[in-house]
């Protein structure tokens, strides 16, 4: 299981995003279309439904379960499928694994349990005990600038010795050498992917095999070709492409002014797709004025408006 990540799930793994009503409730049938428009213009590998970009964090379990059935009925087997199961409690994230895989989804993430801040061992616990009751493959999603903890690499070796945790997304830009780490401690036995589009290429040089990027909504394409180049060796032809996406990827957290760039991505495809999609739940807020001129004048130079 562990030695086919890449093929079974591909190098550039897309976090949905969630669409709302002006009341604030989910909009199944336009995040339906989210997801139809991704894989018909070829933004990614593989899609992750409830994940950060996602919003999770600000649904119910029950609408992250809806969400689960509406994008399966949605794509079946087109893509990959991944479900978002992580929650605070490692009873409802086991819940919500195995809600995922009586649907038919192809693997779980699961992030590093957020806010009560747990110890290693209870980290090696939560997700022992999630794996333990699924049989799909589980991808460990690490994210200190928001869950406050960081899986520590001797955890993350610990992990490695069960045999359906896979894979591991991290932000690399905190740790920028926990890629490293990670593979060294793990003896090379879990995948890692870069949790942040702007150290795609630091990962990948580091032995990573890919990236789970918000940004892939509108520049997925540009994204896998920068991959593909690096890994074919063009390495100057991938850092061109690396350079052109920074100014939309600085643009996506308002110029330093936000940490969490979901608002600027939705509003980013909305741009593009046409779907009506960047209202994003409280307290959140919608991009402004100013940042959607931006992100308009750094999408038409990537040729996207």
């Amino acid at each position: 299981m562990k030695k086919e990540i890449e093929k079974d799930f591909g190098r550039v793994l897309l976090p949905l995003i969630t669409v709302f009503q002006k009341d604030l409730s989910v909009d199944y049938e336009l995040t339906r279309k989210a997801a139809r428009f991704v894989v018909e213009n070829g933004l990614c590998d593989a899609i992750i439904v409830s994940g950060t970009t996602g919003e999770f964090y600000t649904l119910g379990l029950d609408e992250r379960r809806r969400l689960f059935e509406k994008i399966k009925e949605e794509l079946d087997d087109e893509v990959p499928l991944i479900a978002g199961t992580g929650a605070i409690f490692t009873k409802d994230a086991v819940k919500l694994t195995k809600t995922a895989e009586r649907l038919g989804f192809n693997a779980v993430m699961v992030v590093t349990p957020y806010y009560c801040r747990p110890e290693q061992e209870g980290l090696y616990t939560h997700f022992k005990t999630i794996a333990e009751n699924t049989t799909l493959p589980v991808m460990i999603y690490n994210i200190p600038l928001f869950s406050g903890v960081n899986l520590l690499p001797e955890t993350l070796a610990s992990l490695a010795k069960i045999e359906n945790i896979v894979a591991i997304k991290d932000e690399a830009g905190l740790n920028p050498l926990q890629t490293t780490a990670y593979i060294k401690a793990a003896e090379g036995k879990i995948a890692v992917y870069s949790g942040d589009d702007n150290m795609v290429l630091q990962v990948l040089a580091q032995g990573g095999i890919g990236v789970v990027s918000g940004g892939a909504h509108v520049v997925g394409d540009l994204i896998k070709f920068m991959i593909n180049q690096f890994i074919e060796g063009n390495i100057m032809s991938a850092t061109e492409i690396y350079h052109s996406l920074m100014d939309l990827y600085i643009a996506f957290h308002g110029n330093g002014t936000r940490v969490n760039p979901t608002p600027l991505v939705k509003a980013a495809f909305e741009m593009v797709s046409g779907i009506p999609c960047s209202l994003p739940r409280p307290p959140l807020t919608s991009a402004s004025d100013e940042e959607r001129s931006r992100l308009r004048r750094v999408l038409k130079t990537l040729g996207k408006l």
